[in-house]
């Protein structure tokens, strides 16, 4: 009588470990804001004659497209498993947003006017780790985030002639990159890359295709391949970051996220002949300087931590 040999299942994918090598963490977050920079400035250009939503979902498309090998059940780069789908799909829904947002306020605002108020992330990741990450936010560093805020008001000027509604299209897209970095954070070492980015994919991609129906406008051959590059530069841009978190803390990545301020800058004076004004320039300074500081206490923080784990005796 044979025995019956019990059906070999399926091997779980190695997540791979956290590493602590800061240096390779700052070169890649270095190379994704070239790759992040360059899809804002196709966006903008496209904005002009498609709407937010129809380039948004061209991205998504875009991006589901290239992480199919991930959905394939008999294929080894297979990463549907997840022991954290709420958290999926909420950093997918939250990605969606940082992109949909962002893009809906180019159409009416210079890029690096849109990208130094987007960078006001770090002062929701601030306030978002209190409620999702259980961390005590000391007064220096609500100080600090009160100076980004104050950036923020010089580049806007509220209550001028200047001022203009579609500004709040690229802080709400802050928000939202603020809890997609909250929730890679927590998935971090956890789940697989590949993981992460197929189910960000396709969340955003089934929200976008109940929507886009409602403001299709036939796109040209011409748009149609630029919404493409836009796809695989974001793709690449966000795979990277993720990756990037691997080899250090985002204290120590935050800051370097900064020089995305500078590509955007030069593309959009080459582009679009646009020169940020000075209080464009003034309030990205505050933004920066707040957002530098900002890492600055979070790392020392940590190594206080650090310090009292290694004195304790239970340690």
């Amino acid at each position: 009588m044979s025995i019956p040999v019990p059906e070999k299942k399926p091997a779980a994918r190695r997540v791979p470990a956290r590493t602590d090598r800061p240096f390779k963490g700052i070169a890649l977050i270095l190379l994704s804001t070239v790759f992040l920079g360059s899809s804002d400035v196709t966006a903008k250009y496209l904005s002009s004659s498609l709407p937010s939503i129809e380039i948004t979902w061209i991205r998504f498309l875009t991006f589901a497209l290239i992480m199919v090998p991930a959905m394939i059940p008999a294929s080894p780069l297979y990463a549907m498993r997840t022991e954290r789908l709420r958290f999926q799909l909420m950093r997918g829904a939250a990605l969606l947003g940082s992109s949909l947002f962002f893009i809906t306020g180019l159409r009416f605002l210079p890029i690096a006017e849109a990208s130094a108020t987007g960078f006001v992330s770090p002062l929701f990741v601030t306030a978002l780790s209190i409620v999702f990450l259980g961390e005590k936010v000391g007064l220096r560093r609500w100080i600090a985030t009160g100076v980004g805020l104050l950036g923020v008001l010089i580049i806007l000027r509220p209550g001028t002639s200047a001022f203009h509604a579609a500004a709040f299209f690229p802080i709400i897209s802050a928000l939202s990159w603020a809890t997609t970095l909250i929730m890679t954070r927590m998935m971090s070492g956890r789940e697989d890359v590949i993981t992460t980015m197929t189910y960000s994919a396709l969340t955003g991609l089934a929200i976008l295709t109940l929507l886009v129906p409602f403001v299709w406008v036939a796109p040209t051959w011409q748009a149609i391949l630029f919404g493409i590059f836009i796809g695989f530069a974001s793709t690449a841009g966000q795979w990277i970051v993720v990756l990037a978190f691997r080899y250090g803390d985002a204290s120590v990545l935050a800051p370097f996220s900064y020089t995305q301020l500078l590509w955007v800058s030069i593309l959009g004076f080459l582009v679009f002949g646009e020169v940020p004004d000075v209080w464009t320039v003034t309030g990205a300074a505050f933004i920066v300087a707040s957002g530098l500081y900002i890492a600055h206490r979070e790392r020392v923080r940590r190594s206080q931590l650090l310090i009292l784990e290694e004195r304790s005796p239970n340690a």
